[in-house]
């Protein structure tokens, strides 16, 4: 008998290019795909013959209980079927990925991952927001906004102490309380993003300060999922704008002379 196996695959951010050859032939070769509410449905196109199951989760709803999804994974493994649990962003950046590795493991079946571009920082890039950059943020913290009790991680306090960039997931419900632990260190002026469904066709991003952010947030009534970033390094984004627009002007005055 054919035996079966799981494989853990990030789709990435959002956009359907950026998964990698990787994880596109994996799924290529599934019998079975368990999906989350992130990935987009065109990544499915790529095992057409593959059995899909939704076990994806919103604030809220669930399709699927963490227990029914790991018993899911064990019970097609063990037919004998290729499965693939497909992830959005990276599987193991707060994608429970090796908590599912684990207990499949501990259950006989052979497991891999296959690693996704982490949204963590690829969603900053694609608005023009280096996580890092020389002379404004040496490091970067990425932190879940919302631990598994639903309070609000004690690494952002500690984060807020520090002048690294700082990246926060799952944040949007805690999104006052991140921004008073940040006025705490004097901080008010600090420049903040928030990008929502970033890299998809209906992304959205707000800019301001710890302390206009909540307002710009509610302006454009910006929710989950989203980004946010908080550090000198979102100034970037509007720098770059700036020259852009600085040599288009220039290019302008140039042919209206010509």
């Amino acid at each position: 008998m054919h035996r079966g196996k799981l494989t853990v695959v990030g789709a990435g951010p959002g956009d359907v290019d950026l998964i990698t050859l990787k994880g596109i032939k994996t799924l290529q070769n599934a019998d079975v795909v368990l999906y989350d509410a992130l990935v987009s449905p065109e990544l499915l196109e790529y095992a057409p013959e593959a059995e899909k199951i939704f076990v994806g989760k919103r604030k809220g709803c669930y399709s699927y209980q963490q227990n029914q999804i790991n018993d899911l994974i064990v019970e097609r493994a063990q037919q004998g079927l290729q499965v693939v649990r497909l992830k959005g962003g990276d599987p193991f950046v707060f994608g429970r990925g090796a908590e599912e590795m684990e207990y499949a493991a501990a259950s006989g079946v052979e497991v891999a991952v296959v690693p996704g571009i982490s949204s963590s920082v690829s969603v900053p890039a694609s608005q023009n927001i280096p996580v890092t950059k020389r002379g404004a943020a040496e490091s970067f913290w990425v932190i879940t906004g919302t631990t598994k009790e639903h309070k609000l991680s004690t690494d952002v306090a500690l984060a807020a102490k520090s002048s690294a960039t700082v990246i926060i997931l799952m944040g949007m419900s805690k999104l006052g309380e991140i921004m008073e632990l940040f006025k705490k260190e004097g901080k008010e002026d600090t420049p903040v993003a928030i990008i929502q469904n970033g890299t998809t066709d209906y992304e959205k991003i707000g800019v301001g300060t710890v302390a206009s952010i909540e307002d710009k947030a509610r302006e454009q009534q910006l929710s989950n999922p989203a980004i946010i970033i908080i550090g000198e390094v979102v100034n970037h984004r509007q720098q770059l704008l700036d020259v852009q627009k600085k040599y288009q002007n220039q290019g302008k005055e140039l042919l209206e002379k010509v």
